[in-house]
């Protein structure tokens, strides 16, 4: 596995307007696995970084040990826990059945994209607390950071269309979103230290509402579906609005991972490996670490594709 101090620095010289500094990172290549999780994958699978959920089926009986999660270290990967704070998921430890019919403050409506995932008040001290909860639980696991979703629920808790009795301006949803951020953040680097990793997940437009310190606390952010909307590329003024702020994010000398589901399964072969490098390369070229995952989006499984990842 090769490591690259200043990997960006190779490929800022294909991009048309590069930024002017590139973040520093010792990882070369990243995998992303949440669901049916096997240990022994990871461990084989020979990639840097994993972002993984913290149990093996998202339940409480199937979480990882320490002693588990130190066999990943031990490979040379660095782990780091998924960890939704925008929306609550029916199947985690801390969901009371009785919130289907009495559902607590704190609780919105279910994502009609995905059954049993909920909005959440994420400024309100009853979802607060269940976080930090799942933070501490990360933390004894012996986790090396955490990979934070959701972030881009501030924009659901300011849209008229979602008829919620909570409506936000969007300025107010974000700083109160950078805000919970921030608690994050300092309460895990009191507790496991400074190199202790935090990375957001999407909604990087919030940072339009940022006075600095949210991206002086984050190690990197993480974005999905920029090049690619599953196996269709997406359009230059999607790409030119999302990069505008991702690169105020390796200006502030963070790195910036990317995750499309571009490969459909068929072989990494023809127009499949076609779209596959096409993806790679333009996110190298813009200083990013990309992950080219399977376009089902489950996240069941890791892919690894020769020559590509990991490198």
């Amino acid at each position: 596995m090769r490591r690259f101090i200043l990997l960006s620095f190779l490929f800022l010289g294909c991009r048309s307007n590069p930024v002017e500094t590139a973040p520093p990172f010792d990882f070369n290549d990243w995998t992303y696995y949440l669901q049916d999780i096997v240990l022994d994958s990871i461990i084989s699978g020979g990639f840097d970084v994993v972002v993984m959920d913290y149990s093996a089926d998202g339940s409480e009986e199937g979480e990882f040990t320490l002693e588990q999660i130190n066999r990943i270290r031990d490979a040379g990967t660095i782990p780091i826990a998924y960890i939704s704070i925008g929306e609550a998921e029916d199947y985690r430890f801390y969901w009371d059945s009785t919130w289907y019919s009495s559902p607590p403050g704190w609780l919105g409506n279910e994502n009609p994209h995905w059954q049993g995932n909920y909005a959440v008040k994420y400024w309100m001290d009853g979802w607060k607390s269940i976080v930090f909860s799942y933070l501490d639980r990360v933390l004894e696991q012996g986790f090396a950071g955490v990979y934070l979703d959701k972030v881009d629920e501030f924009e659901y808790w300011s849209d008229l269309q979602n008829n919620e009795d909570t409506l936000l301006s969007e300025e107010d949803a974000a700083r109160l979103m950078i805000q919970f951020v921030r608690e994050i953040s300092d309460y895990l680097k009191e507790r496991a230290g400074e190199d202790f990793l935090i990375i957001l997940q999407n909604g990087e437009n919030i940072l339009q509402y940022d006075d600095g310190s949210l991206l002086e606390r984050l190690s990197g952010w993480a974005v999905e579906d920029l090049f690619y909307d599953g196996t269709s590329p997406t359009d230059s003024e999607w790409i030119s609005e999302r990069t505008a702020y991702l690169d105020m994010v390796l200006e502030a000398g963070k790195f910036v991972l990317v995750v499309d589901y571009v490969d459909d399964g068929s072989g990494h072969s023809g127009e499949n490996m076609e779209r596959i490098r096409d993806f790679t390369d333009r996110a190298m070229s813009f200083g990013y670490v990309p992950y080219a995952a399977y376009s089902d989006r489950e996240l069941d499984r890791i892919d690894v594709i020769e020559g590509i990842q990991p490198r």
